[in-house]
């Protein structure tokens, strides 16, 4: 089979990772890159030869590819992956998979209708110890108690970033869908209500915007959750990284362990790093002991941030080359839009939202 010529359109962090992960894969070719900034970049050796683009619509009609990598600010990735699969190429985008869920919705029924591949950037799906960690949480009953966060301390390049994002995002949209995709992995369960709270702490970003918020979600097995995320210089270092799923059976935790040294939140791969996983048994004995230890397990030899990159990018040449169902991938990708952008609307409004 000949290889999937690849358009990356959008080069910041993510896509710069995903255009290198396409480079090295054999199976796609690199057909052009697309920013807007791309005369000044400096790009690493292995793309410097690929035709350079300013923009999109010109680069789609140039390269024809098999395949548009959409990793630019959200509110252009809905358009941009019906375009593309309009032209006739398959789409992997970066999450949210749009700013809205009408706008999420047709996306997908682009994607039914064109018969291309759409493949949403929940980069935790394919992290070998992630996926442990929601099989575990599955062992433990129901309901559960999910308990998340990713607050991030950020200061210099990595402010002037989250600045950028906040123009369109709050932090539980951008980096929440992740986690409640998480939740809905492990429950299966129907969200039923969002409540969501938020708050300015510097003035820095647009009339409107919060670069602090939590929201609270609710489903129709009994299971809760809640998830926390703040961005900026005012941030705490302190518990910024909570991944923690309670069930009738005991816990599972994601821990940071005592050899994980000086990790900060402003690391990119502090944000999929596990160190640990924390499995607690709630069984008792007879006298109200607990009948079993808690376990530690291992996750050594886990990929780094432009890894998994490459491994959501395998799974996409898996999906084309070998014609995979993605109707699950992309639904559960509405779903976990759906509860952020609920959230978002009950920061905004004071009331909490029914779904």
């Amino acid at each position: 089979m000949s290889a999937q010529r690849v358009l990356v359109v959008g080069l910041g962090n993510m896509g710069l990772s995903h255009a290198l992960a396409y480079s090295r894969i054999d199976g796609y070719e690199i057909a052009g890159l697309c920013t807007r900034s791309i005369e000044s970049m400096e790009l690493p050796a292995t793309l410097q030869d690929a035709p350079r683009f300013t923009d999109f619509d010109e680069a789609l009609a140039a390269t024809k590819p098999d395949v548009v990598s959409i990793n630019t600010w959200s509110d252009t990735h809905a358009p941009y992956a019906i375009r593309a699969m309009e032209a006739g190429a398959h789409v992997f985008v970066e999450k949210p998979l749009a700013d809205t869920v009408t706008d999420a919705e047709r996306v997908i029924d682009t994607a039914i209708r064109t018969g291309r591949k759409l493949v949403i950037g929940y980069i935790l799906r394919h992290h070998p110890s992630w996926i442990k960690f929601i099989e575990i949480a599955r062992t433990l009953g129901s309901p559960h108690v999910f308990r998340m966060n990713l607050n991030q301390q950020s200061s210099g390049a990595a402010w002037e970033a989250h600045k950028r994002l906040l123009q369109s995002l709050s932090p539980i949209v951008d980096c929440g869908v992740h986690y409640v995709d998480v939740m809905c992995q492990i429950t299966k369960a129907n969200p039923v209500q969002v409540h969501g709270v938020g708050t300015r702490l510097t003035e820095d970003m647009p009339e409107g915007m919060y670069n602090y918020g939590h929201l609270h979600v609710s489903f129709d097995d009994g299971s809760v959750g809640w998830y926390e995320a703040g961005w900026g210089p005012m941030m705490s270092e302190t518990a910024y990284f909570v991944k923690d799923v309670i069930g009738p059976k005991g816990s599972v935790s994601i821990v940071m362990a005592e050899t994980a040294g000086d990790i900060r939140s402003d690391d990119i791969n502090a944000h999929t790093k596990t160190n640990q996983i924390l499995l607690h048994h709630a069984a008792l004995k007879e006298d109200g002991s607990f009948a079993k230890a808690d376990e530690r397990i291992g996750t050594t030899d886990e990929p780094d941030h432009d890894a998994l990159c490459e491994r959501e990018q395998r799974f996409l040449l898996r999906a084309i080359q070998e014609d995979l169902d993605l109707t699950d991938h992309m639904n559960d990708a509405v779903r976990s839009l759906r509860i952020v952008l609920a959230a978002d609307e009950a920061v905004r409004t004071g009331r909490v939202v029914s779904l």
